[in-house]
């Protein structure tokens, strides 16, 4: 007599749990230097996911406008805490300028002089910025010597008479080379001078009491989001 087969019990369903459906999405706001304008957006868990994060953008990404000139400045911002509406407040943490744009500044036969440089403003927030000076010609390793110690006074003595909110506006607009330019002439006339790179140490105060943030938001669709993440900078 043939035996009879027992009836397999059906299997219990595995009960996969979405990752994604139990994130929260947050905006991403600039500071006030920077007209508090949506950077872009991040998703998490919790909100103590959130904070520390950091993303980059570009000037005219920033501004919304189509403007190339300042597409070689790339902006730093971390996420400092969560606001009560929910929104990811960034403050501004640096700047650098795109390696090719560097590159291009330092063609064969001229001299380039590297510096890094701290700096303390006004207000008591700490910077370091980190110039790059391009010769005509080769240079003499005297004059070198001079340019980078009138660099590092000039670099000094204009953060002292500036707020933070105010140097950095004269960082990013390019008023600080022109500075630097002319306070190096006397020595010998640079056929270029940048602020390659910049590191905020301390927190810059949200408004600019005496010019207008930068830059500019012009009325118009906001920029294409960019997404922050734990790994470091977002591309915007």
């Amino acid at each position: 007599m043939a035996e009879k087969e027992t009836p397999k019990k059906p299997a219990l369903a595995r009960t996969v749990k979405d990752k994604w459906r139990s994130k929260h999405v947050y905006k991403i706001r600039a500071p006030g230097l920077f007209q508090h304008v949506e950077l872009g957006e991040t998703v998490a868990t919790e909100p103590e996911q959130v904070v520390g994060r950091t993303l980059e953008t570009t000037m005219p990404e920033l501004a919304g406008s189509g403007d190339a000139g300042k597409a070689h400045v790339k902006l730093r911002f971390q996420i400092e805490r969560i606001s009560g509406d929910g929104v990811a407040e960034a403050r501004f943490i640096g700047h650098d300028l795109t390696s090719d744009y560097v590159r291009r500044l330092a063609r064969r036969k001229r001299s380039k002089i590297d510096l890094s440089v701290a700096v303390t403003t006004k207000d008591g927030v700490q910077m370091i910025l980190k110039p790059v000076a391009v010769g005509e010609q080769r240079l003499q390793s005297r004059l070198r010597a001079e340019l980078r110690h009138r660099i590092v006074e000039v670099l000094g003595q204009e953060a002292q008479g500036k707020t933070s909110p105010e140097y950095v506006r004269e960082m990013l607009q390019g008023e600080l080379s022109r500075v630097l330019a002319h306070g190096v002439k006397a020595l010998y006339p640079l056929k270029k001078i940048e602020i390659r790179r910049s590191e905020v140490l301390g927190t810059i105060a949200d408004e600019l009491p005496s010019a207008e943030p930068v830059p500019a938001a012009p009325e118009g669709p906001a920029p294409e989001a960019a997404v922050a993440s734990d790994d470091g900078p977002a591309a915007a």
